[in-house]
């Protein structure tokens, strides 16, 4: 099978409610949606969408270089390197963007699904789990926290997250006292400051808080990071650092990196790191970028075929999407999902909610 056409479309989709990120007020999720058709009728779809205050590529500039690589694909044959991450296709995909990279892998990996007649979870490995655990997000005032975090308890969850960092450190370390409490022994908790804190307020929060199971980027200065864990102990994770480095920086002070393929740079670039993390005995958490369906989807596909043991993965972003691109939205939110029910739902893409460019 040879690629035959490819079709470009942009997607708008409300939030349920206003969406502060990096500094920036969003109302919509936009992005571009990515069909790639093979010369028998095949199709893959895949999503492209940079995440302002995140991404160094702008929507328009992700639009020029996923039209201009997907026109020098035109006519190529399809083959097992596009789904091999240390292949020639993957390193032809180096100087695109970020979200590019990952919309037009994802693309390329579903059309070569289609033609293997594999799942995607079954490219990425051979035997996938069926099933992968969800970690619960909390944000916003330490009342509502608890409230969902009793919620989340109650519906299964067996992780959640906090995002820290917003509210005063002797504050955030109460909060994560009270959920501690809250949750009991049979819950991890997670906490993410986004670079909120210099050293010494770093300092100050961990000597006022009970166990959590990491804290990503605590540090404005991610520099001192190797010294907060040798002076505290404390059992961190890398998130935005991770786009600052290549795979073979990676030190194994973290305990866990998380992984989101729209800002790390794609499907085999994913992959490598996480590769190498699990050599360093490091843990990849596979998390999202507030992407549609068609991307979340892709995110349960790597999770269930990561490492040797299931890891909650951050989807949670999901209930944000007061609508999707597709005609079955994905089962979320929830404890866990199921991975096949996911994948088949991931192909209903409803174009009449795209605009075609």
């Amino acid at each position: 099978m040879r690629l035959a056409h490819f079709d470009l479309y942009r997607y708008s989709l409300p939030f349920f409610c206003p969406l502060t990120l990096g500094g920036i007020t969003l109302r919509h999720r936009e992005g571009l949606l990515l069909r790639l058709l093979g010369d028998d009728g095949s199709e893959g779809w895949g999503e492209t969408a940079p995440l302002s205050g995140f991404s160094g590529e702008s929507l328009d500039q992700a639009v020029e270089q996923l039209r201009r690589f997907t026109g020098t694909m035109i006519g190529s044959e399809v083959t097992d390197d596009w789904v091999d991450p240390y292949g020639e296709f993957a390193r032809e995909l180096e100087g695109t963007a970020p979200s590019v990279r990952f919309g037009f892998e994802l693309a390329a990996w579903n059309l070569y699904g289609a033609l293997s007649g594999k799942t995607m979870p079954e490219l990425v490995k051979s035997s996938p789990r069926a099933v992968v655990p969800v970690n619960g997000l909390l944000s916003g005032p330490s009342v509502e926290v608890l409230e969902e975090a009793r919620r989340m308890r109650e519906a299964g969850y067996l992780s959640v997250k906090l995002k820290v960092g917003t509210r005063t450190v002797a504050e955030d370390a109460a909060l994560v006292r009270a959920l501690d409490e809250e949750l009991g022994d049979g819950i991890s908790l997670r906490l993410d400051a986004n670079r909120a804190w210099d050293y010494e307020e770093a300092a100050e929060f961990l000597r006022n808080v009970a166990r959590f199971e990491y804290v990503e980027e605590p540090l404005a200065d991610p520099a001192r990071l190797p010294g907060l864990v040798r002076e505290f102990g404390v059992p961190v994770a890398l998130d935005e650092s991770l786009v600052e480095m290549e795979s073979e920086e990676l030190e194994p002070f973290a305990v866990a990196l998380v992984l989101k393929p729209t800002l790390l740079g794609g499907i085999s670039r994913t992959l490598r790191v996480a590769e190498r993390a699990l050599r360093l005995g490091i843990t990849p958490v596979v998390s999202s970028a507030y992407e549609s369906g068609v991307g979340t989807a892709a995110l349960v596909t790597l999770a269930a075929g990561i490492g040797d043991r299931p890891v909650a993965t951050g989807l949670d972003t999901y209930r944000m999407m007061a609508e999707d691109v597709l005609e079955a939205p994905l089962n979320l939110p929830a404890p866990s999902v199921d991975v096949r029910e996911t994948v088949d739902a991931s192909r209903t893409v409803d174009v009449r909610k795209l605009e075609s460019l």
